[in-house]
């Protein structure tokens, strides 16, 4: 019975395999006319369309990050534990997160030596912000369920408008690997503004949680209202005139995109829900690579970025790059299929069982 309760509590919240899986997807589309684009190619529509939809990734994960984050404080709450064993518990994911942050990056530094540099070690990847992200957000955990609806909203709106607020600040007397786990740059993920996306997730995953299952339709519908509101106000206050700020950065910084990207996960998390639903889809290329996304997010940097295809660096049209994302998003459904139906390949297009999901968020 208790297995039986299990598998549908995972079908009901499949759409947040597929959202993951859909991140992937854009992922690896993005970091591969990054890394194989021909420089010329680099001002024209296709790459530019590829990065600016390989922005949303990163929101994404963030996002589910922080929905898997919240799960786990409403679990502790529902087992009765004290407010240390929930901090407690809430610390050890954030442990978790670094220390997988840590081996990824020595992984990438040993397979590249002796040309990867040694800085290369202490570099704020996304993993390194949920981490960090989850080691700030543990007190949440004393909390009830629906308090942290409210605080955790408000944590993400104060987080996104104290980003421009934060690089104004003379960090020069700081030690570089501290700023670079705070201070807004395109160089990683730092907490501002990052982090607020993981708040927005705690935010909605605790919403998911309060509502009954039968009730949970009517939550994604407001949800993907909300989303679609807040992709509009996003695009209404990135063109006035005139800011609060004394200097804001659009692309780095800004609340407007903050709130921009906030609203379009917000959107895709909704559709997510309304085409799982239907149930007409026997298996799904995206669920699957939700499920074993940390798999497919290791795998694609080393071949992406590493020497494994050193020769093709900067050297594809966009053509060949598309053929080398369909080649390298086939190799990433046949791992991700290994990995969960390593018994069974013959058999393995099918819907995929109730297993814990691998993903950056550690999920």
């Amino acid at each position: 019975m208790a297995e039986q309760k299990a598998g549908k509590a995972s079908d009901r919240l499949a759409f947040i395999d597929w959202t993951r899986g859909l991140a992937a997807v854009i992922m690896l589309q993005g970091h591969t006319f990054h890394s194989f684009t021909r420089p010329e190619l680099r001002e024209k529509g296709p790459y530019t369309l590829s990065q600016f939809v390989g922005g949303l990734p990163p929101a994404i994960f963030l996002l589910l990050t922080g929905i898997t984050f919240a799960f786990l404080m409403d679990s502790q709450e529902s087992k009765g534990a004290s407010n240390r064993a929930r901090i407690t518990a809430a610390l050890k994911r954030s442990r978790y997160l670094f220390l997988l942050a840590f081996l990824f990056r020595l992984q990438l530094y040993v397979f590249g030596y002796p040309t990867s540099p040694a800085s290369e070690l202490l570099r704020v990847d996304i993993l390194n912000c949920m981490g960090m992200a989850m080691l700030i957000f543990a007190p949440m955990a004393v909390f009830t369920t629906i308090e942290r609806v409210r605080l955790c909203t408000v944590l993400g709106m104060v987080i996104a408008a104290l980003s421009p607020v934060v690089r104004t600040i003379d960090f020069s007397r700081a030690p570089g690997f501290l700023t670079a786990y705070f201070v807004p740059s395109y160089a990683g993920f730092p907490f501002f503004p990052w982090a607020a996306f993981l708040a927005f997730g705690m935010a909605m995953g605790s919403i998911i949680r309060l509502a009954k299952p039968e009730n949970l339709e009517r939550v994604m519908g407001w949800t993907l209202g909300v989303g679609v509101g807040l992709t509009m106000a996003a695009y209404q206050l990135a063109s006035l005139p005139y800011s609060v700020y004394s200097k804001v950065d659009l692309w780095l910084d800004s609340p407007a995109l903050t709130t921009f990207k906030l609203g379009l996960v917000l959107c895709i998390l909704s559709v997510a829900y309304l085409w799982m639903k239907t149930g007409v889809v026997r298996w799904s290329l995206c669920r699957q690579l939700g499920v074993t996304s940390l798999l497919v997010y290791w795998v694609h940097i080393e071949l992406v970025y590493g020497r494994w295809f050193g020769i093709f660096k900067e050297k594809l049209d966009v053509p060949q790059v598309v053929i080398f994302t369909i080649l390298l998003t086939g190799l990433m459904v046949f791992l991700s299929v290994l990995r969960t139906r390593r018994r069974s390949l013959p058999t393995g297009f099918r819907s995929p069982t109730p297993v814990q999901a691998e993903s950056p968020s550690g999920g």
